[in-house]
């Protein structure tokens, strides 16, 4: 547990530049850690709202959130991902859940925006398609305990539904307001389970992932190329999915 707040740091840094929150590799983590899989997702979400609260009042006051654009997906997600986040599964359904999304997600963040190539970003879809993509990714998200940006983002690159400040953006509020909702429905499940002897250990991580967090965001609105991040953060993924592949 001594490491974990280096990595979280870290984690939040790379996360964070790109409008990411972290969760899919907090999750990875905790996991592999040991702690009960049931406390994973309360701590992974905890730690999301800490990283994307900064980056949503950076891109806020940067006029870049595209409310019209954000409302469908935000509208069908939120109660999706509360609903989801209730949702009682088992600890291999979990594990498989996750690994198989995250999967998904690296390998589209890995790719980047390279295919279908030489598009510009088109007009937003109809609000029905956003609003039922935001209850399937809200719902995944409430389930896997993860804001569900890390899903939202590759397919509003792929599908060139905007530009990428704009993508980036709505990945940090889309994961702002389902790691509230996923929150709650996660801590309904917490009835009778017991937090580790080291729990006091876990205090750090908060203050790491809010100073990876706000170097992130910052040094990724302004300085960063946000291309190569974003595959980086796709690795990153990657390697978390196959350390999750190793548990036992």
């Amino acid at each position: 547990m001594l490491t974990l707040p280096a990595i979280f740091l870290v984690i939040a840094f790379i996360y964070a530049s790109v409008g990411f929150g972290g969760g899919s590799s907090y999750t990875a983590l905790l996991i592999a850690s040991g702690m009960d899989y049931v406390l994973v997702p309360v701590i992974a979400l905890a730690c999301n709202l800490i990283v994307v609260t900064g980056g949503v009042y950076h891109y806020w006051r940067s006029g870049v959130i595209d409310w019209k654009f954000s409302l469908p997906l935000i509208a069908g997600s939120v109660p999706a991902a509360f609903l989801g986040g209730m949702l009682p599964v088992a600890r291999e359904q979990f594990i498989v859940l996750l690994s198989l999304s995250l999967l998904v997600a690296g390998v589209l963040l890995v790719m980047d925006r390279q295919w279908p190539g030489g598009r510009d970003p088109q007009p937003a879809g109809r609000a029905g398609v956003k609003l039922a993509l935001g209850i399937l990714l809200g719902g995944l998200a409430g389930v896997t305990g993860i804001g569900g940006g890390i899903y939202l983002a590759p397919i509003l690159h792929l599908g060139k539904m905007a530009s990428a400040r704009t993508v980036a953006a709505t990945a940090s509020l889309f994961i702002l307001v389902n790691s509230l909702a996923g929150l709650g429905g996660q801590l309904t499940k917490l009835g009778g389970v017991e937090w580790p002897a080291a729990s006091h250990a876990l205090w750090a991580l908060p203050a790491a992932v809010l100073v990876g967090g706000q170097l992130g965001s910052r040094l990724g609105a302004h300085r960063l190329p946000a291309s190569p991040i974003r595959r980086l953060t796709g690795v990153v993924i990657l390697v978390a999915v196959a350390r999750l592949w190793l548990l036992p």
